[in-house]
């Protein structure tokens, strides 16, 4: 049995908001091309993505939006279904593939075939509200995920990581009032989307970043706020949204993380669900913008999940 599985699906490269929109199919060819290169591919459970359905994304939204999305689905162009979301005649699917794509390592890895899943996807997700499209998400993916674990495996704990420095404003409307599922988001501030900051819930752990922060900032954060926070919660199974835009070639942030930062934030990360929950583990891609750092920076992540050395850095 591979400790790691990739799960992705060739529709979420076809989704394509148009020419120079940040969040292109270029993202996934990168992250993919270089897990290849690197070899790590062959050595990894790949699979591709399960299509979501209408029961799993009820779980996070609302029946009108759900319906909405699913009826304005265009069979050619682009519509903005808000200014810096597009959807065009792949998208539906792809969104569907990428909720789909998390649910589907919950199942796999709770039937015990592998550890942990890195699940390739797009559109991401942390940005979608139950009722709202935004920030080039329409589906919450991990949170549809997070709510599958619970509500059909039958978890009664579980955690969801975000070190995107866009915080998951999507993910904390969804579970504000579960306290059930621990939210933590290292995020820049004051930044997009700039809501849900100041949200005081014991299980919404928000650890802020001013613009240009290092490294060792998010380092502090993890070892002062986020592990004992785990260790009060005790989940049975961690999610991580894993956006690499804090990288410091990354153009739509201003933080300053380097690209073996994410190799040593998934190891402490893995190391934590070894000792609190049998190793589970669901990653699911969010932002990353810089095609070389994500490239390069999802590797790490990946490297990690798998137990493998930090290599390759350039």
């Amino acid at each position: 049995m591979n400790r790691t599985a990739l799960i992705h699906h060739p529709v979420c490269q076809l989704h394509d908001m148009g020419e120079g929109h940040p969040e292109s199919p270029k993202r996934l060819e990168a992250i993919l091309s270089r897990l290849d290169d690197q070899q790590l591919t062959e050595r990894m459970d790949v699979r591709e993505a399960m299509l979501g359905n209408e029961a799993m994304v009820l779980r996070i939204h609302h029946p009108i939006y759900v319906e909405q999305i699913d009826r304005i689905s265009p069979s050619h162009g682009l519509i903005h279904v808000d200014p810096d979301t597009l959807m065009g005649p792949y998208t539906w699917e792809a969104a569907y593939r990428a909720a789909g794509a998390g649910v589907q390592a919950v199942d796999d890895i709770m039937a015990g075939e592998y550890q942990n899943a890195f699940c390739a996807i797009r559109p991401p997700g942390h940005h979608a509200e139950p009722a709202v499209t935004m920030g080039f998400c329409f589906f919450n993916n991990i949170a549809v995920a997070a709510a599958h674990a619970l509500e059909h495996h039958g978890l009664k704990r579980v955690a969801i990581l975000d070190f995107d420095v866009h915080q998951c404003n999507g993910t904390i409307e969804a579970f504000q009032d579960r306290p059930e599922v621990m939210v933590c988001s290292s995020f820049q501030h004051p930044f997009y989307p700039n809501s849900h900051w100041q949200i005081e819930h014991p299980h919404i752990v928000l650890t802020p970043q001013v613009a240009f922060a290092t490294s060792g900032d998010m380092r502090d954060d993890w070892e002062q706020s986020w592990l004992p926070a785990l260790k009060r919660h005790q989940p049975e199974m961690i999610f991580i949204s894993a956006g690499f835009d804090a990288h410091t070639m990354d153009p739509l942030g201003q933080l300053n993380w380097q690209t073996h930062d994410y190799y040593w934030l998934t190891r402490r990360i893995v190391e934590a669900a070894e000792d609190l929950c049998n190793g589970r583990v669901v990653s699911m891609l969010e932002g990353g913008y810089h095609l070389k750092a994500l490239a390069e920076s999802a590797e790490q992540h990946v490297r990690a999940l798998m137990g493998l050395p930090e290599d390759g850095v350039e």
